[in-house]
């Protein structure tokens, strides 16, 4: 196949062909040369392992991911760059051309947990239709993942007083977008990136910066330009100068209806002890009091005991908090009917098609996973639960699964089943074991 050559066409953005690694392709070309980019496949998403310290992971990104297997297209502008640069020879390029997902796939829906071994995901598809998707599905997955997790358990810490996500300036621009998603599902009540309301409605939220206060003359004259554009409900940031002053200064002039107050450093524990006192002593009894400044899920704890209505969380979200990824694997585990496996040491893998369900005691509480293989099923009791859903069936996406707010009701409802000691922040085993049959 001939493409134009040269740069006479610009990459066209809403394709995801070229979001995967040099070496899927390469591979997709000797299958084509030797006859088995045909050969009907399974692959599988899984986790070997949870990261140090996290008793479960949360599954996020599917919906995403899902959409982009859908623009998963190489137009012109994808094969002429493939074609200059000699990644595959003509024969691929031709095949490339009229790439489309065909296949089926089936995993489990945004929301639910997962543990060692789950089966987070089932691609089935000729091989070179779904080699290809390796890279997408785990970048995809494993950032989505590790951020809801993180996430869960920083709600978790939070005992249902609000949360904000606001580590847009902490991660790259599409990753603080997606961020704000994993947090939403997981959770948190609010984002302050734009971009993420639009594109998942998810709710926005903020007001100002201390350069907003170090613009003015002094900090009246900041809190009062604020006040008369915002209203007096607005959130007014304290700690520029004197947290003490600060207070006195933005009840003065946004009177006792002041929404809340916002302290961004010090010892936060201490700083709103002292603002609750202050605040109630000025007669602002419901003003709210809004904590940020480099929180994660244990120091969110520590302050459970303090007068904080509200928590911001930027860095340590968006990076997982220490698990920047779910450590998420996309292994061939059929060929033809026939269960394949990688034998390496320390990334070994098990063979053939799985399914999973999770069993709970009759109170509701979760007992074990269990993954099986499609001649292994066990036996059905009362409270079991299946855990894979058809997610695409013939390249066609089934509608509805991950929709944002079932996915939080689903996780909601996910993490009650969970035994106590699992949801400590403490480090341990897996919440439940997993039982591979």
């Amino acid at each position: 196949m001939r493409v134009r050559r040269g740069r006479a066409y610009a990459l066209d953005m809403s394709s995801t062909a070229l979001f995967t690694d040099h070496y899927e392709l390469t591979m997709l070309a000797a299958a084509l040369r030797d006859g088995t980019a045909d050969r009907p496949c399974v692959f599988e998403v899984f986790a070997r392992r949870l990261p140090e310290g996290r008793r479960y992971g949360v599954v996020a990104g599917t919906g995403r991911l899902l959409d982009a297997i859908t623009s998963f297209r190489f137009g012109p502008a994808e094969l002429e760059l493939l074609e200059r640069t000699g990644v595959v020879d003509d024969a691929t390029l031709a095949w490339l051309n009229d790439y489309e997902f065909t296949g089926d796939v089936d995993g489990y829906p945004e929301g639910e947990l997962y543990f060692p071994g789950s089966p987070v995901l089932t691609v089935t598809a000729p091989f070179g239709v779904g080699v290809v998707l390796e890279t997408l599905a785990l970048s995809i997955l494993n950032h989505d993942s590790a951020v809801a997790s993180a996430a869960a358990r920083m709600v978790g810490a939070a005992n249902g007083r609000r949360m904000i996500e606001m580590g847009s300036r902490r991660t790259h621009e599409e990753a603080a977008v997606a961020s704000a998603r994993a947090a939403y599902l997981a959770g948190f009540t609010a984002t302050s990136n734009l971009e993420a309301g639009r594109r998942y409605g998810i709710p926005t939220t903020g007001t100002c910066a201390h350069a907003f206060t170090l613009l003015h003359d002094d900090e009246e004259a900041a809190f009062r330009s604020q006040v008369d554009a915002l209203g007096a409900g607005t959130t007014l940031l304290v700690d520029t100068y004197d947290i003490t002053n600060g207070i006195e200064t933005a009840v003065r002039v946004a009177g006792q209806g002041l929404g809340a107050v916002r302290i961004d450093s010090g010892d936060l524990g201490v700083l709103a002890r002292q603002a609750r006192d202050q605040l109630d002593g000025l007669g602002a009894k419901s003003t709210r009091i809004v904590v940020s400044g480099d929180l994660d899920e244990y120091s969110i704890a520590a302050l459970r005991a303090e007068p904080v209505d509200a928590y911001g969380v930027g860095t340590s979200l968006v990076t997982g908090s220490g698990a920047p990824t779910a450590g998420m694997v996309y292994k061939l585990v059929e060929v033809d009917g026939r269960p394949v496996a990688k034998r390496s040491s320390h990334k070994e893998s098990r063979g053939g098609r799985k399914g999973a369900l999770r069993r709970h005691k009759e109170t509701g509480t979760a007992l074990e996973e269990v993954v099986h293989g499609p001649g292994a099923q066990p036996e059905s009791q009362e409270h079991d639960r299946p855990l894979q859903v058809a997610l695409a069936r013939g390249g066609e996406l089934v509608e509805g699964v991950n929709s944002l707010e079932r996915s939080r009701e689903r996780l909601r409802a996910a993490l009650v089943s969970v035994p106590w000691e699992g949801l400590k922040l403490s480090k341990g085993d897996p919440a439940i074991p997993t039982t591979f049959l």
